[in-house]
């Protein structure tokens, strides 16, 4: 019997991969465009308007929302134009354009991947509900979502805790993965993009991150590990 029911555990395993792939994406997305107030706060901590021509934090935020939205695909390019020093003028020039479009093929993939990830933890689970055999005990595909938990939550604990020990050297290695040139490797005096998400910014947010994922992912151990200890009352 043991043998018509273990195909469930590598099924659920996937599947809590699959799912937890989802709260990760997620939880970059909530803190890139879901937190309220978060990059005016960044900016007032790090003081990034000393480091810019004479600009109001109001343009500044301005110019942060077409950015987000540029990296979300609800605008065509990055063309950001406001007022700095008293001139009218473009905000990015040609090579953080350039570089932001390989950021925003990066953000949009990653949201193609959280879909594509949905849908596949939708189909095991639909599979094992239709497939499940009747002597599968109860709380089996519980129990395989929380070993997948286990298993995912431990590698990524072990992967930030990899990050932290030295954060400038593994943000490095991460351009050097997702891009395949040298456009992220910008100049404070004349590109405007590093001045305003310097690295301690990406420190910050990489923190918010992990949080919040931690927090999803422990919601969903937890739902599942209940599940798996209940036992019904007899009749």
């Amino acid at each position: 019997m043991k043998t018509k029911t273990a195909w469930v555990y590598p099924v659920g395993i996937l599947c809590a991969f699959c799912l937890l792939l989802v709260f990760l994406i997620t939880s970059i997305e909530a803190v890139a465009y879901w937190t309220p107030g978060y990059y005016k706060k960044e900016y007032t901590k790090y003081e990034v308007l000393n480091d810019l021509p004479e600009m109001t934090m109001e343009d500044l935020l301005e110019v942060t929302d077409e950015m987000m939205a540029f990296l979300r695909g609800k605008r065509p390019d990055l063309h950001v134009f406001t007022t700095m020093g008293g001139e009218y003028r473009e905000f990015f020039n040609a090579r953080e354009i350039a570089h932001m479009e390989d950021v925003r093929a990066l953000f949009i993939g990653g949201l193609w991947l959280r879909r594509i990830c949905l849908l596949l933890a939708v189909l095991l689970f639909g599979a094992y509900v239709l497939l499940r055999p009747k002597a599968c005990p109860r709380g089996t595909f519980s129990k395989a979502l929380c070993i997948g938990t286990g298993v995912f939550f431990a590698a990524a604990l072990l992967i930030f805790g990899l990050i932290a020990t030295d954060f400038s050297k593994y943000f490095v290695v991460f351009h050097h993965i997702f891009f395949r040139n040298d456009l992220w490797i910008l100049d404070p005096r004349t590109d405007m993009l590093i001045n305003i998400v310097p690295e301690p910014f990406f420190m910050d947010t990489a923190f918010r991150i992990s949080v919040l994922f931690a927090v999803m992912s422990g919601i969903f151990f937890v739902g599942n590990l209940s599940a798996v200890l209940h036992r019904p009352r007899s009749k």
